[in-house]
């Protein structure tokens, strides 16, 4: 079933059709997984979606919908918050992944920049960095190492210090510099806006689609901001409560009507609604 702006309802999803025809071919897949805490809260709820190689994927929706559950589920870190998954199923490259330990995941090219950025503290840039190449040997992490640096040169100038004393934007630098250390085939990153100042979100995201352009990198990313992540997305998804409600083609989802009102606050004719409009506003979502 598709709606008239082109989008497309859960349960139609295959890979995002190509600009110029064909398909993509599918790096990651989950089929009708669901997730459960403490062996009676039910969070995810038959979630499926696909991300294409090479392309960027975003996976918007509100606080409590599922999105971060989602990553955790993708990376194999469920069981140290009493979560699993309980059905469905999470395929890498074509491989069923659903129960391996994270540790056999990283290796298979997956990458993870959790909420918060969680850098290491008290050791300096470059000690962060080398931290992430863990799973490779020590000729290739510092041919990475350069590498990072070209990507973000700022590291480069900042390498000696501390990673306590950045800046948000900087250590949110430092934590996909990290990542792409491990060479990644797929970086997922869960919520990099995070108490960011609008220009420094602007920045992120414009790495991030640097690295997809130059690189051809798939990225997952979950985000709230979802003016930022549809503007660099190739393909997005809307979560509500444990489900997919919506996907399309990224510049589709910005010309959806309940997608401006409801994520990105702007009326019917693109002007932006005032908080009063918003909390008197009467117009279900046509998707609940």
């Amino acid at each position: 079933m598709t709606s008239s702006a082109g989008l497309t309802s859960p349960g139609t999803a295959g890979a995002p059709a190509v600009p110029g025809g064909g398909r993509q071919d599918t790096l990651l897949a989950l089929n009708n997984v669901e997730v459960i805490y403490d062996d009676v809260i039910l969070v995810l709820r038959g979630l499926s979606l696909t991300v294409p190689e090479h392309q960027i994927v975003a996976l918007l929706g509100s606080n409590g919908a599922g999105k971060s559950t989602t990553l955790k589920a993708v990376s194999g870190l469920l069981p140290s918050e009493r979560g699993e998954v309980t059905d469905g199923s999470i395929h890498f490259d074509g491989e069923d992944i659903t129960r391996l330990e994270p540790s056999e995941r990283v290796p298979r090219g997956m990458s993870l920049c959790m909420e918060g950025r969680h850098v290491f503290e008290h050791l300096t840039v470059a000690e962060n960095l080398v931290a992430g190449a863990y799973t490779r040997a020590a000729k290739e992490s510092v041919e990475d190492l350069e590498k990072v640096y070209q990507y973000f040169p700022a590291l480069a100038d900042m390498r000696a210090r501390i990673a306590g004393y950045l800046s948000g934007g900087e250590q949110q630098m430092l934590a996909i510099g990290r990542a792409l250390m491990s060479r990644p085939r797929l970086l997922m990153l869960d919520e990099p806006s995070l108490g960011l100042a609008p220009l420094l979100v602007q920045e992120i995201f414009g790495y991030i689609k640097e690295l997809n352009v130059q690189t051809g990198l798939t990225v997952l990313v979950i985000e709230q901001n979802a003016r930022r992540a549809l503007e660099v997305a190739d393909h997005g998804y809307i979560m509500e409560q444990g489900r997919i409600v919506l996907e399309g083609p990224a510049a589709q989802l910005q010309e959806n009507p309940d997608v401006k009102e409801f994520y990105l606050g702007l009326g019917d004719e693109g002007s932006r609604k005032s908080y009063r409009d918003v909390k008197h506003y009467k117009r279900r979502k046509r998707w609940l």
